[in-house]
């Protein structure tokens, strides 16, 4: 068996992005609790396979199969653009157990304030770091923009949370369902910005297809930070909307009548499965936007270098 070609494109994912079973592979193979199993050896041993091949150097004896799992266990654990290693509850291989356990609990405990504030606090904790983790760019955060950020969305959700609920005490029970949902929702639309701020003062970096940085751009970043709002919005729609309306007709059945202890176990058993299959709804890392559409002197300064770039490309984050 020869050596591996040095023209595999593994900047990009290996499944067409344009069909939604090849989002469905990407996703679900980035996404892979098990990468949170892989020793620190293992992550370095993909991390430098990754990297030696992108430097134009073939690991002795690896197949194209191996060299695909390096680079999507080197996705799964760094970040695409600072290369660190990202803490473990912030990898995206993290997001379904995480997700399973503090959607299940934020549905099931959502009558009582305690619970409210105490998992809301717990959600937006883990938002933080997941945001964090999965920013756009290589741009410093200071650890007072963390904070504002941090504060800023956790209260946010906890009044969203309380305030629905008072709003919905004599509404049918049902509606109190969805009250953790609209608190997710308004939360992402503070954390996200507020954790990414940097990103719309100075811009993140923009691109050519061969990957050459062109310069930053502040569009861009906020072309990148709304869509990543709206996805994971998205996202949370079938592990807390769906699940609030098969639950309110269960309960209504005598098996559920019986004791609440099945309760618990089907809320977090569909927030799981749901939380599975939500990363197919959002788009990738990547996205591009028209050099027509940049700042006048970005546009100005990529004209000069390349006439012929008409798109540049970014990294939006998740």
């Amino acid at each position: 068996m020869g050596e591996l070609p040095l023209d595999i494109n593994i900047q990009e994912p290996r499944w067409d992005q344009s069909t939604f079973l090849g989002r469905a592979r990407h996703f679900f193979t980035v996404t892979d609790p098990r990468n949170l199993l892989l020793s620190a050896a293992q992550l370095e041993t993909s991390r430098n396979i990754v990297q030696n091949y992108r430097a134009g150097v073939v690991t002795p004896g690896i197949t194209e199969d191996q060299l695909w799992r390096a680079k999507y266990v080197y996705d799964s654990a760094f970040h695409p653009d600072t290369g660190e290693k990202v803490v473990l509850i912030g990898r995206m291989s993290a997001q379904v157990p995480m997700n399973m356990t503090i959607t299940g609990c934020m549905l099931t405990f959502y009558r009582q304030t305690p619970t409210v504030v105490f998992w809301q606090w717990v959600n937006q904790s883990f938002n933080a770091i997941v945001n964090y983790s999965n920013r756009s760019g290589d741009t410093p955060i200071t650890v007072r923009q963390l904070g504002t950020a941090y504060v800023s969305a956790t209260t946010g959700a906890v009044a969203t949370a309380l305030g629905l609920k008072s709003l919905t005490k004599h509404l049918p029970p049902l509606v109190g369902r969805f009250v953790p949902f609209a608190a997710v929702a308004a939360a992402n639309c503070i954390n996200i910005p507020l954790m990414r701020q940097r990103e719309l003062q100075v811009g993140i970096p923009v691109a050519d297809e061969a990957g050459q940085r062109l310069g930053y751009s502040v569009t861009a970043a906020k072309q990148g930070i709304f869509q990543v709002v709206i996805s994971r919005i998205c996202m949370a729609i079938p592990a807390m909307a769906i699940p609030p309306l098969i639950m309110d007709t269960l309960e209504k059945k005598d098996f559920l009548k019986v004791g609440n202890s099945t309760s618990p176990v089907l809320e977090w058993g569909m927030a799981g499965r749901r939380s599975d299959q939500a990363p197919t709804l959002s788009p990738a890392w990547s996205d591009s936007i028209n050099v027509s559409k940049l700042e006048p002197e970005l546009r100005a300064q990529i004209h000069e270098q390349n006439p012929s770039v008409e798109v540049v490309y970014y990294n939006k984050g998740l």
